[in-house]
């Protein structure tokens, strides 16, 4: 939940966001021009790609080459009458929601941290929270990539279902360089936030406290019987900024700003108690200005269908107290689903289990193993970029397109030269 920034951009990152994967390239290199990025990418055996690292496992780790596309030539080209825009690979989501609210357009949806790359967060399937929100790489109606060779192709949503397998692609398949996306015009939304909600009353009405909202996002310690805390982010649009109801469903709204996490600054979320501003500043939990220096924590998700999220609580509430042992906070949120091959959300309606977790992997990862048995009745498919356990074979029956994106790889990059032990274990297979 936090924002670290540990790497020095010029000498490569020593480790991710979150310190517990210690990256090993053999080179690593910013390249300044798309040229130049497909030179090196022609040129090596090996190439994984490194957006801003916040990914919790080792996904962005290379033995080869490791390259960051965040020294590429910022572009974010508006069309106002197609309604995309065509933003680099780079840039980050405050950067390309300031412009864009500058222009009179916004992005339908964003992730809680501003900081992330676009093509980072499209390439493993990180999205918000919001009944008809889809994740964020579902905005896409276009990808450029380098591939093995060090072309550019540049693939678009309109040629059919193959597109569905190129963005959330976990940078397997090349390296992205640029990406259109759908925009819609700008809105205002406020936030108000929720203190108490009774545990019995979020399992009861799960899927109404979900709906209540343009994004609503769940926050609890997981002690079991503990009541939760709701942020309610409502278009101004649609609701007015009258202000909310004291009470709703027993919780009381906060008389004062609110931060996820117990104990954190309040400065640091975005602006609540019910002021309207732009979507850019409210969307996100966490103020873009915000760049603390280290993100002490572990994160794991789990995405079931939304027909399910009451089977899920219950059978995650036994666990409560094991959980909160090694908890920092526990965030749920809902995905609508998309289309996308190899998409956490691919074809169902979801409600996601976030957990950020106290930096101390022997201690979570046996509660990790109690959380994943109890959500496989529910075919809980875990986030690409987080830490879990899922076995592979597992993994391949929970994503029914998998041989579809094995194929296409097969095809783009025979050689599996954007490979690594991560995707080869959990994602690929045996090479053929």
């Amino acid at each position: 939940m936090t924002v670290p920034s540990r790497a020095n951009p010029q000498a490569g990152p020593p480790t991710n966001w979150a310190g517990n994967i210690s990256f090993s390239p053999a080179r690593y290199q910013r390249p300044t021009s798309v040229d130049e990025l497909a030179a090196l990418v022609a040129a090596a055996p090996e190439v994984r790609v490194l957006g801003t690292g916040h990914s919790f496992n080792e996904i962005a780790d290379t033995n080869g080459l490791q390259l960051s596309v965040a020294g590429l030539p910022e572009t974010i080209d508006l069309d106002e009458e197609a309604r995309t825009v065509s933003v680099s690979a780079g840039t980050t989501y405050g950067r390309l929601g300031a412009v864009l609210q500058t222009r009179g357009f916004a992005l339908a949806n964003t992730g809680s941290l501003p900081h992330i790359s676009v093509a980072g967060a499209c390439s493993t399937g990180t999205h918000g929270s919001g009944d008809t929100l889809q994740n964020l790489s579902s905005m896409a109606s276009a990808v450029e990539l380098v591939t093995a060779d060090g072309s550019l192709r540049t693939f678009r949503r309109s040629d059919g279902d193959q597109f569905n397998g190129t963005v959330l692609a976990l940078g397997a398949l090349g390296v992205i360089t640029r990406l259109d996306l759908d925009v819609v015009p700008t809105f205002d939304v406020r936030q108000d936030v929720y203190d108490g909600l009774p545990a019995q009353a979020l399992r009861r009405e799960l899927d109404g406290v979900m709906s209540a909202g343009y994004s609503v996002s769940v926050f609890t310690s997981w002690r079991r019987g503990a009541p939760v805390q709701v942020w309610r982010k409502r278009r101004v649009d649609r609701v007015g900024v009258q202000p909310a109801d004291s009470d709703w469903l027993g919780a009381r709204l906060a008389d004062g700003p609110r931060h996820p996490v117990p104990g954190m600054a309040t400065e640091n979320a975005t602006a609540q108690l019910g002021v309207g501003g732009p979507w850019n500043e409210r969307l996100p939990h966490f103020r873009l200005d915000f760049t603390p220096s280290a993100g002490d924590e572990l994160q794991s998700e789990y995405l079931v269908p939304r027909t399910l999220g009451a089977d899920a609580w219950a059978a995650l509430e036994p666990l409560g107290d094991r959980i909160a042992e090694v908890l920092l906070i526990g965030e749920i949120r809902s995905v609508a689903a998309d289309p996308l091959w190899i998409s956490p959300s691919h074809q169902r309606d979801s409600i996601a289990w976030h957990f950020t977790w106290r930096p101390d992997l022997p201690a979570v990862l046996p509660v990790l193993a109690e959380i994943e048995a109890a959500l496989t009745p529910m075919d809980a498919r875990p986030h690409w970029g987080k830490v879990f356990t899922t076995p592979p074979a597992e993994l391949g029956r929970l994503y029914p397109r998998l041989d579809d994106f094995r194929a296409l790889l097969a095809r783009l990059d025979p050689g599996r030269k954007f490979a690594n032990e991560f995707l080869a274990t959990n994602v690929l297979g045996p090479a053929q």
